[in-house]
């Protein structure tokens, strides 16, 4: 009965951590029809962090109505660079990578992110690294991996490996009052761009997540801390539109597909996603869930090819391997790490149990002697 029990509760890791990766896959495409039906890449994500907020913030109020620290101007501002590398860089990244590139492309770049993170903790001495040990040198050799399989997608696109029509919305969408929304075409140039905006969406995403590492252990009010980051995301992106999106015609709403694929990417991306990443992390643990991370490039090279006609190349796949194969041994260095720290720790303190029971029998055999 115990391992059926425990068979069952496997069972519901894995279809979260299955669902967790479709929905992100389905933000690569709908976010790649957002911008194929001509919505603003500068209005998307303010409508996008809107509808969060909104999500987020009721709940944040009084889940943690207890646990929430005072706020100070120190915190306010760490919040305001949180969102600025979590929000404005990561998702303005983001669009503009899409926008020249494919969302396949985009998920096999966001396979790099562990690795980056990897390097931006040992960098600011936030994670020990030791080449001669076995999970010290995986870690290195992961991270190679991982940059050298990004840098094969950037510079190497290779050659059409299905044989597709172009289909017309693939670069171009006749919206519903008739005007053409022109997407980019993905030239080689623009795809070398868009690979290069990836690069630093996944550069701003660990750097985001080394960060709030760092505001957890001041602010340790999860589902809050979100909170104010969409917060001052929003502001700063608000800030830009102000300069780059001024035309008033670019924030209407003209269509029933711009409302769903809006509604998607502030509930589903946003709101959903937090929950169900959170869920997994608390059944699974962190590694868990960044093993499954692979599987969300191939929903995506599945769903582009079905539903938006995207063409894959053998330099993205080759580059998605390599960085897949970084990653897995990132985390295998990781979690061996960690094994070798507790069975450390466990060892240290028998010891410090041995000791101390030799040493209370040694007084108790002196204090026998007359």
């Amino acid at each position: 009965m115990a391992n059926l029990s425990k068979c069952s509760e496997k069972m519901k890791l894995l279809m979260g951590l299955l669902a967790l990766q479709l929905c992100f896959a389905g933000y690569h495409i709908v976010s790649r029809v957002a911008l194929n039906i001509g919505v603003s890449k500068v209005v998307y994500p303010v409508y996008r962090n809107i509808i969060a907020l909104l999500l987020l913030g009721p709940i944040a109020y009084f889940l943690e109505r207890k646990e929430r620290p005072p706020l100070t101007f120190s915190l306010l501002v760490q919040f305001f660079f949180l969102a600025l590398l979590g929000v404005t860089a990561n998702q303005g990244f983001y669009i503009l990578g899409l926008y020249y590139a494919s969302p396949t492309f985009a998920s096999a770049m966001q396979n790099s992110v562990p690795a980056i993170t990897f390097v931006l903790a040992t960098f600011l001495r936030l994670e020990e690294v030791n080449i001669f040990r076995r999970h010290g040198l995986a870690k290195v050799v992961g991270t190679i991996a991982s940059v050298g399989g990004a840098t094969i997608i950037t510079l190497y696109k290779g050659f059409p490996l299905l044989h597709l029509t172009e289909q017309p919305h693939a670069n171009n969408f006749v919206a519903e009052n008739g005007d053409m929304a022109v997407v980019s075409p993905i030239t080689t140039q623009n795809f070398t761009w868009g690979c290069i905006f990836l690069l630093g969406h996944c550069f701003s995403w660990a750097g985001w997540m080394v960060y709030q590492a760092s505001v957890l252990k001041k602010y340790p009010a999860k589902l809050s801390l979100t909170s104010y980051t969409c917060f001052f995301g929003l502001v700063q992106f608000l800030a830009i539109a102000a300069f780059a999106e001024t035309d008033i015609e670019h924030w209407k709403i003209a269509s029933g597909e711009e409302v769903l694929t809006i509604l998607y990417a502030g509930i589903i991306a946003s709101g959903v996603v937090i929950s169900l990443q959170t869920w997994c992390i608390h059944k699974g643990g962190p590694v868990c869930v960044a093993v499954f991370q692979p599987v969300q490039t191939i929903l995506v090279a599945i769903m582009a090819a079905l539903f938006l006609g995207d063409q894959l190349y053998s330099g993205g796949i080759l580059g998605a391997i390599i960085i897949t194969i970084g990653l897995y041994m990132v985390l295998w260095g990781k979690s061996n790490e960690y094994n070798m720290v507790n069975q450390e720790t466990e060892d240290q303190l028998t010891k410090h149990l041995i000791d101390n029971k030799e040493e209370a029998r040694e007084n108790s055999v002196t204090s026998d002697i007359p």
